[in-house]
């Protein structure tokens, strides 16, 4: 068996509820041995971000996975949809607020400092605040490194859910430009981008809350309370996150190609791409999206294993 993969796994879990997707298949995909999740990081400071991470790693028995969130100027988006107060009400978490979670900057070089050299996945799922801050940062207690050699040093590749592709104006992007510009310009591993359209055409939950045998769970919770909400969703909710955390564990194959060259972010925080260069990739639909589909339904109705 392939070893697992080191995931740092960096969420906006809040303002869409795709994230709640992509952190359930993450946890189902560290049951079956295919990724160890070092840690569950957000890029939005909304009140109860770091409390509704703390609900989905305890319910699938990982309730010591470390927590962090930004601590400086940050993205304070909340869940629209108001899902976060049902489970954060319903289901027990070891984390009560944010301020008993550290910084994020800080956990991403005490965990990176620790890990062998090229051998973490970051996967990113919300804004590029806590990458664009990691990159700037400077040596401390946990590395003699700067940000940018500590990645450098440790980090594989970075798998994104942002942009759209070839070109277009996409919300992890633009809505803090500034740091997705910084963040992008200056990466030093392969980026593989899951882009809008990849997601757009995903669209997952409606069998996970038809099925009757899933009594108590968060994920079924919060895609229960939020798909009626908008017309849009009648047929499942867009899966942009999930397929980013796939790729990011099984890779682009069999569902996808990749496309190389670079982003480009423009002031704006709208994208091109320039097939000119090199170091990054974007996902090109290979097999129909209907297959991805079915597997990512199948993975979010994961249940928690049996404590033995």
């Amino acid at each position: 068996m392939k070893k697992p993969v080191s995931l740092i796994f960096d969420t906006d879990i809040g303002p869409d509820y795709d994230d709640v997707g992509a952190i359930t298949l993450l946890h189902a995909l560290a049951d079956s041995g295919q990724v160890n999740i070092l840690a569950t990081i957000a890029s939005d400071k909304y009140a109860k971000v770091s409390q509704v991470l703390s609900v989905f790693n305890t319910y699938f028995n990982r309730p010591n996975i470390p927590i962090a969130v930004p601590k400086g100027k940050a993205v304070d988006d909340p869940d629209s949809q108001h899902w976060s107060d049902t489970i954060v009400a319903r289901y027990p978490h070891r984390v009560k607020s944010n301020a008993e979670v550290p910084d994020a900057v800080t956990l991403y070089r005490q965990i990176l400092a620790k890990q062998p050299d090229k051998s973490v996945t970051i996967v990113t799922v919300g804004f590029f605040t806590n990458l664009a801050n990691l990159l700037e940062s400077k040596p401390d207690q946990y590395s003699k490194l700067s940000g940018k050699e500590l990645i450098n040093q440790k980090v594989k590749q970075l798998v994104s859910m942002a942009g759209k592709f070839p070109e277009g104006r996409e919300y992890n992007v633009y809505r803090d430009t500034e740091a997705s510009i910084k963040a992008l310009n200056n990466w030093p591993t392969p980026i593989i981008f899951s882009g809008f359209e990849i997601g757009e055409k995903v669209k997952t939950g409606i069998p996970l809350i038809q099925n009757k045998s899933i009594t108590k769970s968060p994920t079924k919770d919060v895609f229960r309370i939020s798909i009626p909400k908008a017309r849009e969703d009648k047929n499942g909710r867009m899966s942009w996150d999930q397929t980013a955390v796939l790729v990011a564990i099984k890779g682009a194959a069999p569902y996808y190609e990749l496309k190389p060259g670079r982003i480009v972010v423009k002031a704006d925080g709208s994208n091109t791409w320039d097939s000119t260069k090199k170091g990054q990739f974007y996902l090109v639909e290979k097999r129909p999206a209907t297959e991805v589909t079915a597997y990512i339904n199948k993975l979010m109705m994961h249940q928690p294993k049996k404590k033995s």
